[in-house]
Formats: C-alpha cells, structure tokens, sequence
C-alpha cells in the first residue's frame, strides 16, 4: 500500500535587507554607502538628499509605509539615519510596531538579535541622560544669568530686531516639521483612507473619536504641509464632492471600521451617536444591523477589506 503524501509546508518567507542611504547636499556622492549596503545583501536601496540636521526625510517617509512584517532596514551607520539619539528611537520604535528591524552596519544595532536589543537600551539610557543634562545646564545658565542681573531669553528678540524675529520664526517652523513628521504615523493613515472622498469635519471627527485633539483648521494645515514637503500626497487637499447623505455615512463607517478594526458593530453605532449622526433614515439610535447594511456596501465598493471581522 502507497504510503499517503505528507503536505509539504511552505519555507519561511526570507527576511528582506532594504537599504537606507542619505548624504548631505554639501557632499557629493552617496556611491559608497550604495556599494555596502548592495554588499550586505540589500535587495533594493532608496537614496535621499538632506541635512542630517533636519527630519524632513520625503524618501524616509515613504519607505517608513511600506516596510513590511519581518523586513530590516540597514543603513551603513547610524548618523545616516538619524539626527539624535531619541530621533533613532523613534524610527526604531515605529519599525517595531510593524514587525520590521533595523540593523547599522557600523554600529552594534541588530534589533532582530539579542545583543543589538541591549545595545539599544543603552541607547535609551543615554538619551534619557542628555535631556536630564541639558535641562540642568539651562537651569543652570538661567539662575547665572539672573545673579548677574541679565534677562534670560534672547536679547535680540527682546529689542525686536528683524534678524533675530526671523531666526525663531524659522526655528519654530523646523520645531513644527519635525513635530508633524514624527506624529504623521498615528494619523495621515487614517485621513488617506477617509480624503478627498470625505470632508475635514468628518475626518476630524473620526481621528478624535480615537484619542486626537485636531481642529479642521490645524488638520487641514499640517495635511498642506506635508503635501508641501512631498511626504503626503497631493489628492488629500482636493476639495470633497458632494455626495449623498447614505454615501457620506457609508464612507463614514468604513472610515471608523478601518481606523479601530477590533470595534464591533454595536461600538461602531455608539460612535456614531456621540458623533451625532443619524440613520438613513433619519434615526437618532443605531442599531448593528443598519451599521452593518452601510458596512457590507462599503465592501462592495472595496472601501474595506472582504471581512472586516466585525461582530454585532
């Protein structure tokens, strides 16, 4: 008698190198890190232009999305990626929360490994120790100052001098890049599945049903600001069209069931109604099925995946 076959189990999906290369505009060019990371085993290396002092990363940004389950980011040494210490935590943390790893070539940083993994808390300790020494130099410099009788604070900016009131404007408009840049994760997702096809108030409404403070003011400025800085995409500023009522609560539903997927139908409704928002037909309360009716319609349309695992 033939033996029966055993079912051969697919081999593991093989761990993906991507490379990562910046330099500066002041030098010339980024061949070498190309070459080393080429060496290492990176199937594809993405290039980028740019200050190591700034966190505008257009090329970071886009690579930051894609990056997949299991994939290593691996760049030749750790400046090239970085600006600071606690800038490296934050991209390190926002691979982690994808399932990705990183690891610099140059540097002990293997995040896969166990050894990388303990360097990197040393990392984090360091970090911890430059804010606790800064924050004590400037309180140190402040108490100097004021036993010398000076004003603390910038003498220029005091006297209104143009030059001065130029470089903190500028100063705070990098602070708000960076800012804008490192938060983009939490939410530019969620307005990429909800824009142009949804207005401002309803995206705000539904990034502060999960624990955002936006207004449609500052939303739609930091969504021009990154359209501007080529890290979102130019159709999230085009005007919404006018749709039908049961067309802006099916995209609204669908928005809410992409944004949290663990919700349930009847959370789902409950949402809705601190949103205030009625039925199709017109009622104040929401039940699952009529949640569930805008939701199997938006599956239709391909505005959510097949099966959402939405329960009532």
């Amino acid at each position: 008698m033939a033996k029966p076959r055993t079912q051969a189990t697919p081999p593991p999906r093989s761990r993906r190198l991507i490379g990562y290369a910046r330099v500066s505009t002041e030098d010339q060019l980024n061949d070498a890190q190309v070459d080393e990371l080429k060496a290492t085993g990176c199937h594809m290396v993405h290039q980028e232009h740019g200050s190591g002092a700034s966190r505008s990363r257009p090329v970071l940004a886009k690579l930051m999305r894609k990056i997949a389950a299991g994939d290593v980011l691996v760049v030749v040494r750790l400046d090239r990626l970085a600006r600071s210490v606690s800038h490296l935590l934050e991209v390190i943390e926002q691979l982690e929360t994808r399932g990705a790893h990183f690891r610099s070539l140059r540097d002990p940083i293997d995040t896969s490994t166990p050894q990388g993994m303990f360097s990197l808390q040393v990392l984090g300790a360091v970090a911890q120790l430059e804010r606790a020494l800064i924050a004590e130099r400037t309180k140190a410099g402040m108490k100097a100052a004021k036993a010398r009788g000076r004003l603390a604070g910038n003498p220029g900016l005091r006297e209104r001098r143009p030059e001065a009131v130029r470089a903190i404007a500028a100063a705070r408009e990098r602070a708000y890049l960076d800012d804008l840049i490192t938060s983009a994760q939490t939410w530019l997702p969620t307005v990429r599945r909800l824009r142009p096809q949804h207005s401002w108030d309803d995206v705000v409404r539904v990034l502060n049903r999960k624990g955002h403070n936006w207004t449609i003011e500052r939303l739609r400025r930091a969504v021009h600001r990154l359209v501007r800085e080529r890290i979102a995409e130019p159709a999230l500023i085009k005007r919404a069209p006018r749709r039908p009522p049961e067309d802006r609560l099916m995209t609204l539903v669908a928005g809410i069931a992409l944004a949290d997927p663990d919700l349930t139908l009847l959370e789902i409704g409950v949402q809705l109604e601190r949103m205030h928002e009625r039925t199709p037909r017109g009622a104040r309360q929401w039940q699952p099925s009529s949640v569930k009716a805008l939701l199997d319609r938006a599956r239709r349309l391909g505005l959510v995946v097949p099966d959402p695992g939405l329960r009532s």
